[in-house]
Formats: C-alpha cells, sequence, structure tokens
C-alpha cells in the first residue's frame, strides 16, 4: 500500500504549487511573521530566518516522505513570488483521509490565490490519489478561512469547543494566548462536482495541470 505521496507541482492559470526551496526563505520568514498569520496558527513568534530553514531543509520535505502529507510553496506562475502555503497533513493512508491547512502572505490576500491553491490541491487529492476525504479545521473566529472552505464546496460538520490556542495582540505590542473553537469541515469528491464551474463564473482562476 503507498504510504507517501508523490514529488508534485501542481499548475493553476496563476498559480504554481511545488516543493520549497532556498530562495524561499527570506518571502518565508517576512510571511509567517504577519499578524493574521500569527494570530491563527501555531508558528514560533517571532519567525526567524532560522525557522525558515528549518521548514525548507527538514520539516516541509519530512512530510512528504515520512507519509504525514505534503507541504507545497504557493507561487505565482508569471513572477514566481511565494503567496502562500498549502499543506496536506495527518494523512490516514488506510481511510485515505487527510487535513489540508493554509496560508496566504500579506501581500496577496485579496486575489483569491487560497482559494485556487486549495481546489487545485483537492482536485489532484481527489482525481489523481484517489483519496474519500479532506478536511479542515478553522478557528471560529477566521472568517477568511471558513469562506475558502465555502467557495470549494466543503461541508460544515460540527464544532470541536475550546480545542485550539489562538493569539491576540497586547496593548504592549505582545502576544496572549486565547483560547478558541474549532469548526469542523469535510470534502469529498463528489462535493467537487459543479464547484469549477462555479469558481471560474467568479472570476477564478481554473485547475489545469499537474506533474
Amino acid at each position: 500500500m503507498t504510504t507517501t505521496f508523490p514529488d508534485v507541482s501542481i499548475s493553476t492559470e496563476r498559480l504554481v504549487l511545488r516543493p520549497f526551496e532556498e530562495a524561499d526563505i527570506p518571502a518565508l520568514t517576512e510571511m509567517m511573521n504577519d499578524e493574521m498569520v500569527t494570530a491563527w496558527t501555531s508558528v514560533p513568534q517571532p519567525y526567524t530566518t532560522t525557522d525558515a530553514e528549518r521548514w525548507v531543509r527538514r520539516i516541509a520535505p519530512s512530510e512528504r516522505t515520512q507519509g504525514r502529507g505534503i507541504a507545497l510553496a504557493v507561487t505565482e506562475f508569471l513572477t514566481q513570488r511565494l503567496v502562500g502555503i498549502v499543506h496536506l497533513r495527518n494523512t490516514d493512508w488506510r481511510t485515505l483521509a487527510t487535513e489540508v491547512a493554509y496560508v496566504t502572505a500579506p501581500w496577496a490576500r485579496g486575489e483569491g490565490y487560497a482559494t485556487e491553491s486549495v481546489l487545485a490541491m483537492a482536485q489532484w487529492l481527489f482525481r489523481v490519489q484517489r483519496f474519500e476525504r479532506m478536511e479542515l479545521r478553522t478557528p471560529a473566529d477566521n472568517t477568511a478561512s471558513q469562506q475558502v472552505a465555502q467557495k470549494i464546496g466543503c461541508i460544515s460538520e460540527g464544532v470541536l469547543r475550546n480545542a485550539w490556542i489562538a493569539r491576540t495582540q497586547t496593548a504592549d505590542g505582545g502576544w496572549a494566548d486565547i483560547r478558541t473553537d474549532l469548526i469542523v469541515w469535510s470534502l469529498l469528491s463528489e462535493d467537487l462536482e459543479g464547484v469549477t464551474d462555479q469558481l471560474a463564473d467568479s472570476g477564478y482562476a481554473s485547475f489545469t495541470d499537474w506533474n
């Protein structure tokens, strides 16, 4: 039984999802120090160049080689600029189920890149890897992340109460941990039917290729 994802790049009309490279380290460092990323993820704060190097050189590659999932850099097709991350994690190879997480750089928000990249990953996951389920977990107050889930056709399954630690900025510029609920979303292969056409009508670039 296959227990690792292939070393793959996935393309849309506007984006390329590919393995991380050394050249991504400066932009990754900047992106992960953004206030919204700090608030809704568990990344170290401050996020240093050493943290970025560890992610690019060791953590991201081992996600795939050790069978936990796959972490891809999201880049613009024309400029090759890093605009985000899409990460499949907590993969169960027996049930063919995995969880997706995503981050969008502050300089790329408002372009629909998160929706486009997560949809491309889902199409590849279901159509090529023949998976049965993709799950998302979004903090209760992270409406932007919830909108991505809704746009790609995810179904809200319920709430995990008090299940996550988010961060809020304090008056002195520091960060304090706060408890929050997680909304659980799921996507099955049949949920994708019609979603691509609907997004195209709304102006989102469509999925095109993988290799």
